[in-house]
């Protein structure tokens, strides 16, 4: 009783209702507009959220994070416009149930299964954390700093095309975190004699940076070489259709099981840092092909894959937080942009965190379990307005995360120094998207590269004269990283020789 009257107290106030519910709505409005995606929105809005108590400001954050997931549906369905590489399963059968005048029971299919999928996820982050923060607690320095190398091998094999692309990403992150004072004598290390990068670089600003503006810069050099294509705008609500609107007793016999297959997918896969859910989404859709009596109906506006990609793509994104949660490593890039949010409310993630801020822990998991419902209750009543969104002129959209960008960084970055660092990080950031480097692995290695130095650092202390047989963990991590370097790298050889597949 007195874990469910701390979660009510801490998350059920007005204030978070507000806040929650606002940051779903912004995240479906991000979501519905193709190509601005729910790192950038969550970027840009951390800056936001500083003179919100941390259960609030965490909460608004996660509220993007989902809405925007689920709000990807809308252009996925109605023009054929993944917002995001894990909505593109939804569209494959999506978009034909609008153009056979299903689409308001598509978007219905994408919502209820968003819904489930994000809500079982939401308890499995729950259920999962303690427990593994209870192990990770008692796990040494030895075997921190294998975990964590594994980690960012790992991470960086799967985000990208190129192992070599991702360590070099990965490796440039975990530099640039050595800025400002070292950790252990206070020596001012990379700092050119200035003042301003004692305290090391500011991560909202480069965040903002190398997510949103390099985005933008992206998506304007696309617009521009397009704007000339003579493509006839569509008006998306003609696809939503005026009588086959509702989701009968049948489909949600029909639905079920895709469901369920689709939310155990994704959060297995969400458990796995690197992964993401695009994998995920076209995992789920693939299987529920596989195992269905009419595979020939999928693409052509079977309600089934709308909701086994829909389910698992919305089913990663608690899942992938466990890891944050438990061990202090951010498993995606949305991840990594949540603590860039808790290190700015003075709250750093990892196992301490349940026994350092038990309330704001309570308040953060009731503000989720909120956030899937809100999720339900916003998308419904909006679904005709979400659905207007996707006409918004993209210059429009460019002024306005550039306007947001800027703000944010001056407010959190030190001013005009914030600033020049989101410029620079957002050209950096072009050039890293730009040569398929993975900005994921980039920003892992900064966030991370604090705690995997020192734990570098004190295991060589440790290790010192020692037999290395003590620690059979860390020799387990350091074998699985020898296995995945050799692994990709002998794959990479195969396919540049010519020799086929590994």
């Amino acid at each position: 009783m007195d874990t469910i009257t701390g979660v009510i107290a801490q998350s059920l106030t007005l204030s978070n209702i507000l806040f929650v519910a606002a940051g779903i709505f912004v995240g479906y409005v991000v979501g519905a507009i193709p190509g601005l995606g729910k790192v950038t929105a969550a970027a840009i809005a951390i800056p936001l959220t500083f003179a919100m108590n941390p259960v609030s400001a965490i909460g608004f954050l996660v509220g993007i994070a989902k809405g925007s997931t689920s709000g990807n549906a809308v252009s996925a369905i109605l023009i054929n416009t993944p917002g995001e590489p894990s909505s593109v399963p939804t569209a494959l059968d999506g978009y034909p149930m609008a153009r056979q005048g299903k689409g308001l029971k598509a978007l219905k299919v994408a919502l209820f299964a968003s819904t489930i999928g994000d809500f079982a996820s939401t308890w499995l982050l729950i259920f999962l954390t303690a427990p593994l923060a209870h192990i990770a607690i008692q796990i040494g320095k030895v075997e921190l700093a294998s975990i964590l190398i594994f980690a960012m091998t790992f991470i960086a094999a799967l985000s990208g095309k190129s192992l070599s692309k991702g360590l070099i990403s990965g490796m440039i992150g975990i530099i640039l975190a050595s800025v400002g004072l070292e950790p252990e004598t206070a020596s001012p290390r990379l700092t050119f004699g200035s003042f301003a990068v004692y305290d090391g670089l500011p991560l909202v600003a480069m965040a903002i940076g190398i997510v949103a503006i390099a985005e933008m810069i992206l998506q304007f050099e696309e617009h521009l070489a397009h704007k000339d294509s003579g493509a006839e705008k569509i008006d998306s609500s003609k696809l939503l259709g005026d009588e086959d609107t509702s989701v009968t007793a049948e489909e949600w016999r029909k639905i079920a099981m895709p469901i369920a297959r689709g939310t155990a997918i994704g959060s297995g896969i969400g458990l796995l840092p690197g992964l993401g859910a695009a994998i995920a989404s076209f995992a789920s859709y693939g299987a529920t092909r596989r195992l269905s009596r009419d595979p020939n109906s999928f693409g052509k506006g079977n309600v089934k894959g709308v909701a086994a990609a829909e389910s698992a793509d919305n089913a990663v994104i608690p899942a992938s937080l466990i890891t944050l949660f438990a061990l202090g490593i951010p498993g995606s890039v949305i991840a990594a942009i949540l603590a860039a949010g808790f290190t700015m409310h003075g709250i750093i993630p990892g196992p301490l965190m349940l026994r350092e801020n038990p309330e704001f822990m309570l308040g953060l998991y009731g503000s989720m379990l909120l956030a899937s419902l809100l999720m339900l209750v916003i998308g419904w009543v909006g679904m005709r307005l979400f659905v207007k969104v996707i006409n918004v002129p993209v210059t429009y959209l460019f002024s306005g995360v550039f306007f947001f960008s800027v703000i944010g960084a001056y407010l959190q970055g030190g001013e005009q120094f914030g600033v020049y660092v989101m410029v620079v990080f957002g050209v950096i950031g072009y050039f890293l998207k730009r040569f398929d480097f993975s900005f994921v692995t980039f920003i892992i290695g900064y966030i991370i590269g604090p705690q995997l130095e020192l734990a570098i650092r004190q295991s060589i202390i440790i290790t010192r004269g020692e037999n290395l047989a003590q620690y059979p963990v860390a020799i387990f991590f350091a074998l699985i990283t020898l296995i995945v370097v050799v692994r990709m790298g002998w794959s990479t050889f195969r396919r540049i020789t010519g020799a086929g597949p590994g």
